[in-house]
């Protein structure tokens, strides 16, 4: 899977720019980046850290996306100037440039070549939202619960500490250190949480493959023992 990083994609002279415009902020756990259904307009480039983006419909808690160093948060608001459509929550401290989306859109007119990544950023997030829909056609929880796993694994994976960062290419494990919940997985990938508990104990494989023999999933710590299989599962192979 494919992770557009907004800001590993932009040239020098906008990064710099960027920071010139914006502020450092720093936020703790639990701090809120954005509240959905409010009109404020800021931008966020994360640079540490890590942000779960969710949205509450009558007391169900819906998870969009987790996003991390290199991610932009708050760009379709500066795009069409509406609301907040969700709320932006530090999982972990977080370490950010804030912008005023007017001066992220005067960067981004300094700098036009930086639309086009803007662009590649929200196809990006597009294609994972569209993947999401098609593995509920027919409905199949495990292929979606792979793809939420194989997106936390491409953002924020690395080598087990154990292993001392010695792998062996796409077979090798990969470990994610993040406060992400059973019941996160499952409000991100729309099923309830003894359902994801169900599927990481279940004994049944398809085509020698399954998300139990390939994850762990404990306090603060999800480990892909193969993300080559979490792949072929998510992919439906």
């Amino acid at each position: 899977m494919e992770i557009t990083r907004f800001w590993d994609a932009l040239p020098d002279r906008a990064r710099e720019a960027l920071r010139r415009e914006g502020t450092t902020v720093m936020m703790k756990p639990g701090a809120l980046l954005t509240r959905e259904h409010t009109h404020t307009s800021q931008v966020f480039v994360l640079h540490r850290g890590a942000v779960k983006v969710w949205v509450d419909r009558a007391g169900d808690i819906a998870i969009l996306d987790v996003l991390g160093p290199g991610d932009l948060v708050g760009e379709l608001e500066a795009v069409d100037g509406g609301v907040r459509h969700a709320n932006v929550e530090a999982l972990t401290a977080v370490e950010a440039t804030r912008l005023t989306a007017d001066r992220f859109r005067r960067v981004l007119d300094a700098h036009p070549g930086t639309v086009w990544t803007v662009a590649a950023v929200l196809a990006e997030r597009l294609r994972d939202a569209n993947e999401l829909r098609i593995a509920h056609f027919p409905d199949d929880p495990e292929r979606r619960l792979a793809g939420r796993l194989l997106r936390l694994t491409s953002r924020f994976g690395a080598p087990p500490a154990a292993d001392g960062g010695s792998g062996n290419g796409a077979a090798a494990a990969v470990e994610v250190r993040l406060p992400v919940s059973q019941q996160d997985l499952g409000r991100w990938a729309g099923m309830g949480r003894r359902k994801v508990a169900q599927i990481l104990t279940a004994e049944s494989v398809r085509g020698g493959l399954a998300v139990a023999r390939n994850v762990i999933v404990a306090r603060n710590v999800i480990v892909v023992r193969s993300a080559d299989a979490l792949r072929r599962l998510a992919n439906g192979d």
